[in-house]
């Protein structure tokens, strides 16, 4: 059932993906190590308040997006100028292509083009519309792998993306795979923004259907994250039983419903999953990776 106008919850416009970007510094200093580098947390924290809504930006606009004075995101861009990851262009500061080899050095240290696309090209080929694979990091899911024969829009966004875990299939797998304690942390510190009126904004309707993920198996969401994004997700788990990533199929909202994809793809879904599950433990730092 191939289509050619599809979408992907990777896919989504700059405004949803400037929303759910992350921007400045953890403050919780109790979690902080003892060696722990403050300028070298502020010069990360710099190139990560670039988006595709804030690709070029003057130093007062860092400043503000990264909660830091004039004077140290100066000091850090400075810094990031002299390594070749930002340029600057009359008083505005964007990143450079440099900055694609921290990117690279993840993709092919893990080997994410050996172990994971394979079975992302196969759902695909079988399917259409798009695949990806997304871990969680803190409130966020981020997709690790991506693969997509979309051609109705362009993608803003899809591997090294991050979104609210809320409000994807992915997110709301890993979310059920959290044990209790960690889950309730998470509600108990959940906000959200309605990327679309159908987004779940209410902590204890997010918990309802989290705990009903964890019921199924498996987590569908219609138009959460952007509208015409339908997707289904199941977990990728380790060889104790964690769920250490997660896998989807998503596609059009006005060509699948949740029923279609859970009656057509759901087992072959699981089947990927399954396999990644078997080759990530063949590969003993992805597993370190994505398992952390």
């Amino acid at each position: 059932m191939k289509t050619d106008r599809t979408t992907t919850e990777g896919a989504v416009n700059s405004r949803n993906a400037a929303a759910a970007a992350p921007v400045g510094i953890a403050s919780d200093d109790e979690r902080r190590p003892a060696e722990f580098v403050e300028a070298l947390a502020k010069g990360i924290a710099v190139l990560e308040c670039f988006d595709a809504s804030h690709a070029e930006m003057t130093l007062s606009e860092i400043a503000r997006r990264v909660g830091l004075s004039p004077a140290a995101a100066r000091r850090s861009l400075i810094t990031l100028q002299a390594l070749g990851y930002i340029g600057q262009k009359s008083k505005r500061f964007h990143l450079t292509p440099k900055i694609m080899t921290l990117g690279s050095a993840f993709y092919f240290s893990a080997r994410i083009d050996e172990v994971l696309l394979p079975d992302l090209r196969e759902l695909v080929e079988r399917f259409g519309d798009a695949s990806s694979v997304g871990t969680l990091d803190g409130h966020d899911v981020i997709y690790i792998a991506h693969y997509s024969v979309q051609r109705a829009r362009r993608a803003a966004a899809v591997v090294g993306a991050r979104y609210s875990a809320s409000s994807t299939s992915l997110g709301r797998v890993l979310l059920a795979g959290l044990s209790d304690d960690a889950l309730k942390r998470y509600i108990d510190t959940f906000k959200a923004e309605p990327l679309t009126s159908r987004t779940i904004t209410d902590p204890q309707e997010l918990h309802r259907e989290v705990l009903k993920v964890r019921e199924n198996g498996y987590s569908t969401t219609v138009d959460q994250l952007d509208y015409g994004i339908t997707a289904l997700a199941v977990p990728i788990r380790d060889p104790d039983g964690k769920t250490i990533a997660a896998l989807n199929t998503s596609g059009y909202t006005g060509l699948v419903t949740p029923e279609s994809l859970v009656a057509e793809r759901l087992p072959e879904l699981r089947a990927a999953a399954s396999r990644i599950s078997h080759a990530i433990s063949r590969y003993p730092i992805l597993q370190s990776i994505i398992g952390t």
